[in-house]
């Protein structure tokens, strides 16, 4: 992997096509859904970038923002496309704004950067991150927090090779449900190695950072320690954001309406943690990752993509091959390989109206899928989502509504080799639930103010928990698929076996934007948890306020 990866680097570099490019647009839901809102608003796609794969490039949405007229939008249309504007300033059109009263005029010249400077060669932005925040939980005693301070820095050299890197130490107490996830899973969600902080906090330093490049005018590179995305869902059953960034190298290929994507990535495997956050051995094993995904605009609003990937706990040259299937070579090399196929699609069927959704394939017997020969087999697994967006509900401005369900059957991105398993660094590659759940997701977007923001976001969760750490149910990805199972059967298994929950959470989120991505966020939590396990409902409200700069609002939605 390493060879390949310093080959790809080398071929790129010294390629004499390199054309401009840039830093990529980190991925943050509240920011996206801005991108997402216009474009569904639009109706037809946008020619400049494919939505399937995040996150996006600066300079591919820069020409959308100078596309969108902002004759006659209101007052919070035109703050939100100028808000987007000035922080993508280095490839819009045209003149953007310049800070009122710029510090000994060195910092904030721009409203989005407190540092940069751009000539013929070198072009940097350097930019504090942020977040404070205070919060009281019901089921605690004392305070949460979190306490982040760090740098992100981006740029490009020769307007050729594009460099981006974050940092920030970090100290947080989290919610009591989330320290419950912390626990079990022995893994801060999003992030890596940590240590204890206090009694009952978690210290870590968070780092990422890559390269990019433009190897043609139509192929796009980017290599560096970072996530990745896929879909246009609130969650992903293929490829979500929510484990830790990983080291990967990255081919984008667009061809008229289609998309092609190479991701090949090293990833940690799921050793035991001892109470420091560290493997007991002392290094952490590997294992590797890769996935192609061709998307294909079908007319103006219908966009098709499929996809395929595989886990496998050794390195092997055949998967690099970008344009070969996973399914064969695994055969041709005789590994039980984890390989996984699928689909995603978005349609804007109607004005300001858009389904979405995707189906990952983890094992097909014919005869079990359609309950032919078994019903509900262990072998059926598979992940599903469909959801909806519905912008400017019933011509309300600014009342953007999305609706989302998802499923994973029990033993899905299970797999029963070592090393197998769709996680990364103790922690689910796809939905924080894992396996073995149905999931309902509501959030409502409400923008009365150029400046505020009010977010509701609804979960419903049904899941099967396992009664002891013996017995896998299905749901735990760090559990073997083949120990814990035995006297379970072949079929039977339905979604919610084992220890049943349900979960209900509901947060309320108003964002203030002081100045240019400086916020203050206030919000409330009420979750709610029944199990057969528990005599009574465990109920939990939440409270905090926060401060960040340059970082994405967090949430406890699972």
């Amino acid at each position: 992997m390493k060879k390949l990866l310093m080959l790809a680097l080398l071929g790129v570099f010294v390629s004499g096509a390199l054309m401009a490019q840039s830093a990529y647009i980190t991925f943050n839901r509240d920011y996206y859904h801005l991108l997402d809102r216009y474009e569904v608003l639009k109706g037809d796609f946008n020619p400049y970038f494919h939505s399937g794969i995040k996150p996006y490039r600066r300079d591919d949405v820069a020409p959308f923002f100078n596309s969108l007229n902002s004759d006659g939008l209101n007052r919070v249309d035109q703050f939100n496309l100028q808000y987007l504007k000035n922080d993508n300033w280095e490839f819009v059109d045209g003149e953007t704004d310049k800070s009122k009263n710029p510090l000994w005029n060195t910092i904030y010249n721009k409203p989005s950067d407190f540092y940069y400077h751009r000539d013929d060669v070198f072009d940097v932005h350097v930019n504090p991150v942020i977040y404070f925040r205070g919060g009281s939980d019901s089921n605690q005693d004392e305070m949460n927090f979190r306490n982040t301070r760090g740098v992100v820095l981006r740029g490009s050299i020769d307007r050729k090779v594009g460099f981006y890197t974050y940092f920030t130490s970090n100290e947080v107490i989290f919610p009591s449900w989330t320290s419950d996830y912390v626990q079990h899973n022995g893994a801060v969600p999003g992030e890596g190695f940590w240590k204890p902080y206090g009694d009952n906090g978690y210290s870590y330093f968070s780092a990422r950072g890559y390269v990019t490049a433009q190897v043609s005018k139509h192929i796009s590179a980017q290599m560096g320690h970072d996530k990745n995305f896929v879909g246009e869902g609130y969650r992903s059953m293929i490829l979500s954001d929510f484990s830790n960034a990983y080291m990967f190298f990255k081919l984008n290929t667009r061809v008229w309406k289609l998309q092609y994507t190479n991701l090949w990535a090293q990833m940690n495997a799921d050793v035991f943690l001892n109470g420091n956050g560290r493997p007991t051995d002392g290094r952490y094993p590997k294992k590797w990752f890769s996935m192609h995904r061709l998307g294909m605009n079908l007319g103006k609003r219908f966009n098709l993509g499929v996809f395929e990937s595989v886990m496998a706990n050794q390195a092997d040259w055949s998967y690099y091959n970008p344009v070969i299937f996973f399914r064969w070579v695994e055969h041709q090399l005789g590994t039980p390989d984890q390989v996984m196929v699928g689909t995603d699609f978005k349609w804007n069927f109607a004005k300001s109206m858009q389904l979405y959704g995707q189906f990952a394939l983890d094992e097909f017997v014919f005869g079990e899928f359609f309950g032919i020969d078994g019903k509900n087999s262990s072998r059926n697994k598979h992940g599903l989502q469909v959801g909806y967006k519905y912008i400017e509900v019933f011509n309300i401005p600014h009342l953007d509504l999305q609706l989302e369900y998802n499923q994973a059957r029990p033993y899905t991105y299970q797999e029963k080799q070592e090393y197998q398993a769709y996680t990364n660094y103790r922690t689910p590659l796809t939905n924080p639930r894992g396996a073995n759940f149905r999931e309902m997701i509501s959030i409502v977007r409400y923008q009365p103010l150029p400046k505020l923001s009010l977010n509701f976001t609804g979960v419903y969760h049904y899941y099967g928990a396992d009664p002891d750490e013996e017995t896998n149910m299905g749901g735990d990805l760090l559990k073997n698929r083949l120990q814990g199972t035995d006297g379970l059967g072949l079929y039977g298994h339905t979604i919610g076996q084992g220890v049943e929950n349900k979960v209900m959470v509901g947060s309320l989120t108003a964002s203030y934007m002081l100045r240019h991505n400086l916020f203050l966020d206030l919000g409330h939590s009420y979750r709610r948890r029944t199990a057969q396990d528990l005599d009574s409902p465990e109920v939990t409200n939440y409270s905090q306020m926060s401060l960040r700069v340059n970082i994405g609002r967090e949430d406890y939605n699972y």
